[in-house]
């Protein structure tokens, strides 16, 4: 067995040619002119590869999860670097009303909806062009009622991979009927490399005052508390690991670690909102957005039954997630930026992910 820090070969696409739902699945790679390359496919738009020199300028693979599309079928974690859509996080209780209307989603997160219920964007083909060697195009049309959401929902997702290491996500959706959308790119990352061990060194810091507390189901309880003086304040770089079992923070034991929505510092996309860098690898990614959130994932869920590239599990907490995104269950919340799409409208959010090397 070898990780990605000693071996960083590139998927093959002859492990995702196979049709799902009737349709062809794809591997499409994006490469840029250092050398650095992106690894994508059209199951569930999901990044599989993403390697960028670390700091001896080795290719380091930093995306965690499954090298094939059986992988990824069989996986018990069903968001590995995936798309997710129509809503990304969670809906409380698979309600929401639009309009007067009440709809009822799939509950598949305890008693709430999450990531778009049973059958989300991360399970879907996708339609996938590659107009140049560093872009793929992935369109997608959820029908109006696919997870008893209203309207037609056509969606495109951009992924352009830049030649300053920049990973540049931009999406656009429209809409016959007034509906909810939220979405984001669920990229599981290790930034000492894919099977390189946990990443509670890696060291973080969120241009964030204030957070979104939740209950014990993860649903917000409406308000924004500020960070200061929690185990939730990454205002400084801060290792993840340095409080993250704090047995005293009600919040931490709710999400088992961190799984909870920073509240963004005003900024745009040429801001960065987000930095963390890799303890071994010197890698450092960081975060650009449109979104006013930011979901921090520490791999709590994570039981070692799943196996990665280069023949190692899922061990817990072995990586972590940094989703731009609207707030967790918006639609049930006034107080929240809306989510709400009406037809006419053209829900865009573009977010960048960008990696460089401290030495």
């Amino acid at each position: 067995m070898t990780d990605s820090t000693t071996a960083a070969a590139a998927p093959q696409a002859a492990a995702f040619d196979t049709t799902i739902d009737g349709k062809k699945v794809q591997l499409f790679t994006l490469k840029n002119k250092s050398g650095a390359q992106v690894s994508i496919t059209n199951y569930g738009g999901r990044l599989v590869s993403l390697q960028v020199p670390d700091k001896d300028g080795k290719l380091t693979d930093v995306i965690v999860g499954p090298g094939s599309a059986e992988g990824f079928v069989k996986s018990t974690e069903p968001y590995y670097g995936a798309l997710i859509g129509r809503y990304g996080n969670r809906i409380a209780k698979g309600k929401f009303k639009l309009e007067g209307k009440e709809y009822s989603l799939f509950t598949n997160n305890g008693a709430n909806t999450l990531h778009g219920g049973k059958k989300g964007f991360q399970y879907v083909v996708w339609d996938g062009t590659q107009p140049d060697s560093s872009t793929l195009v992935l369109t997608y049309l959820s029908k109006d009622g696919e997870e008893n959401f209203p309207g037609n929902l056509n969606v495109k997702v951009t992924y352009h991979f830049t030649d300053d290491n920049s990973l540049d996500i931009k999406y656009e959706a429209t809409t016959d009927k007034t509906t909810v959308c939220n979405l984001t790119s669920h990229g599981f990352f290790n930034l000492n490399g894919c099977g390189s061990g946990d990443i509670l060194k890696h060291v973080l810091q969120v241009d964030a005052d204030s957070y979104i507390p939740v209950d014990a189901g993860l649903i917000p309880f409406g308000r924004i508390d500020k960070v200061a003086g929690t185990p939730f304040d990454f205002s400084k770089l801060t290792e993840i690991g340095a409080r993250i079992d704090t047995n005293a923070n009600e919040q931490l034991k709710n999400g088992k670690g961190y799984d909870h929505n920073f509240v963004l510092n005003k900024h745009d996309i040429n801001k960065s909102i987000a930095s963390i860098t890799g303890d071994k690898s010197g890698i450092t990614m960081d975060i650009y957005t449109e979104e006013p959130g930011l979901q921090f994932y520490s791999g709590n869920f994570m039981q070692s039954k799943n196996e990665m590239k280069y023949g190692k599990m899922d061990d817990f907490r072995t990586s972590f997630a940094l989703e731009t995104q609207h707030y967790p269950d918006s639609p049930n919340q006034p107080s929240f930026p809306t989510t709400v799409l009406k037809p006419g409208e053209t829900y865009k959010t573009h977010t960048i992910y960008k990696f460089t090397v401290k030495k």
